[in-house]
């Protein structure tokens, strides 16, 4: 099933394998949680949900009542985003070798990675999809001022040791709004460690800026990234000026333990 429509655009598969590196290159750099949890599949475009739970009883039946058994599920949303790629440039590369600008396909694959975190990270409510920081089930702590890697530190130290009582041992991971990222590269007064330097020694699964809130602390026990379809481009048509293009992707948080996480909101210095 040529779903993407590859075979009928005006171009050949070295223009493919162009746009394909340019747009997965995009998306790699954003894309944070692929990083730190296990990831299944792809399976394909036709997974479209998956079960979350084991069976179980709706409710305990009364003696002598049937029961109904069922599990949870959800769906796997399809992300997508349109972009258009000038004819008479890529005529332009392939017969004069002129530069091919792809920087279409990157802003594309860009925002679906960007929609693919805040699924991940905060899901989507309305449709029962998790989000790794957006539950009942997870530690919560007020932070200090992360302007001071003092702070920070202790921040961190805490949310993990709440995670080790609770069971999860790590490795941990450490996600993080920019700007206390990079308030992560400030010293330490009067001494020249670095402090992500230190905590990369606490937080052995890796640290990620990503956008979010906060930050949090991950035992990678928390789930798993379920793809059905990866990233992808494919064809729509053209109008004699612009080929009109498309990327997508479908996966999901196959949420596990939601007690697998702390997050922290620091004070605004």
């Amino acid at each position: 099933m040529d779903f993407l429509n590859r075979t009928q655009a005006p171009f050949e598969d070295g223009i493919w394998s162009l746009i394909d590196e340019a747009a997965g290159a995009a998306a790699q750099e954003l894309m944070t949680a692929r990083r730190y949890l296990e990831v299944g599949g792809p399976y394909g475009p036709g997974l479209t949900s998956i079960e979350l739970s084991n069976d179980d009883y709706c409710r305990q039946p009364e003696p002598g009542e049937a029961g109904a058994v069922m599990s949870r599920a959800v769906s796997v949303p399809m992300l997508r985003k349109t972009f258009k790629l000038s004819l008479r440039r890529i005529a332009a590369y392939l017969s004069n070798g002129q530069p091919l600008d792809l920087s279409p396909a990157e802003d594309a694959a860009e925002a679906v990675a960007r929609l693919e975190e805040q699924i991940v990270y905060y899901g989507r409510p309305e449709f029962g999809l998790p989000g790794l920081l957006d539950n009942k089930g997870s530690c919560r702590m007020d932070g200090g001022d992360w302007t001071k890697p003092e702070d920070a530190l202790e921040d961190v130290l805490a949310a993990v040791t709440k995670l080790d009582d609770a069971g999860f041992r790590g490795p941990h991971a450490l996600v993080l709004a920019p700007k206390y990222y990079n308030a992560l590269f400030r010293r330490y007064p009067d001494s020249d460690m670095v402090l992500i330097n230190h905590l990369r020694r606490l937080c052995t699964r890796g640290i990620f800026k990503t956008s979010i809130d906060g930050a949090a602390v991950i035992d990678p026990r928390v789930g798993s990234l379920e793809i059905g379809q990866d990233l992808m481009c494919g064809y729509i048509g053209n109008d004699g000026i612009h080929c009109e293009l498309f990327i997508n992707e479908s996966l999901v948080l196959r949420m596990q333990d939601e007690s697998a996480v702390c997050v922290v909101k620091p004070k605004d210095g």
